[in-house]
């Protein structure tokens, strides 16, 4: 359906490198390509199918970054990445200039938040012609998280996400370069994000392969007490969750563990299919 690397499994886990002084779990870390080339390279020595490289962070009450700033902190992150390692990235912007740069340095999936809605992103992609990850939100970063409301969250989010898509395909984007994203913690409450993870087969279900990022959001950290630094088992348990019921793609920080949880997820998989069609 989706024109992705050769040979790549499902679910698949895409490791996150923020090339940001404020991402909300590890601003700052990675912002030199050289730190951002060896944690892609630890990332990818333990197994991890994707890197996602991102400039502008969309944690709650994030400020937005300037253009040349994003374009500065993702591209030379991008070629060094390329440059020594075999792995696709995912460029994690909604900026069409950003787009571009990266389809110009080789990159393998556009990853917005914005599901393409700046003015410019739906040409900017379409020329590209890369797949593209569409998100829902409530409200813009800055203030997402003040009141979220819903009637039916469940139902909410697979409408956006449909029109969405649609739209798209009516101005030129073929549905097969589609990717859904529910948007875990983009304007949503626990109870939201809960209901999402409970319901995601119901996503899964429209057709398009569902990306999940739930990585030590304040949703793990609300059901487990823990702060950022300690929500890896809850993370990898709602990333396994998330896999089970469907999603070809966990976006992570905790990778090791997640590529574990990932083959067990295949291994049940492939065992079912063994006697299925035994």
């Amino acid at each position: 359906m989706i024109d992705l690397p050769d040979q790549m499994p499902s679910p698949a886990v895409m490791g996150v490198i923020n090339a940001t002084p404020d991402s909300f779990s590890d601003g700052g870390l990675f912002s030199a390509p050289e730190q951002a080339v060896a944690q892609a390279r630890a990332m990818v020595e333990a197994g991890v199918d994707w890197v996602d490289v991102g400039g502008e962070s969309t944690r709650p009450g994030a400020a937005p970054v300037p253009l040349q700033e994003e374009l500065d902190r993702v591209c030379p992150v991008i070629e060094a990445i390329r440059a020594e390692l075999n792995v696709p990235i995912s460029l994690d912007t909604s900026a069409p200039e950003v787009m571009r740069a990266g389809a110009r340095l080789g990159i393998s999936m556009l990853n917005d938040v914005r599901s393409l809605e700046r003015e410019g992103a739906v040409a900017a992609a379409r020329q590209t012609a890369l797949p593209i990850c569409i998100m829902h939100r409530q409200g813009e970063p800055a203030t997402m998280q003040d009141r979220p409301e819903y009637g039916d969250v469940l139902e909410e989010v697979v409408g956006y996400l449909d029109r969405r898509a649609a739209e798209l395909r009516a101005e030129g984007i073929n549905g097969d370069r589609l990717l859904y994203d529910p948007g875990f913690g983009f304007g949503k409450t626990l109870a939201h994000n809960l209901t999402l993870l409970d319901n995601l087969e119901a996503i899964v279900a429209r057709g398009w392969p569902v990306l999940v990022g739930m990585s030590r959001k304040s949703m793990v950290g609300h059901v487990t007490g823990r702060p950022v630094e300690e929500r890896m088992p809850g993370s990898v348990a709602a990333a396994t969750m998330a896999m089970m019921k469907g999603a070809a793609i966990v976006r992570v920080h905790d990778v090791p563990e997640t590529v574990d949880a990932a083959r067990m997820v295949r291994a049940v998989r492939d065992q079912g299919s063994h006697w299925n069609n035994g």
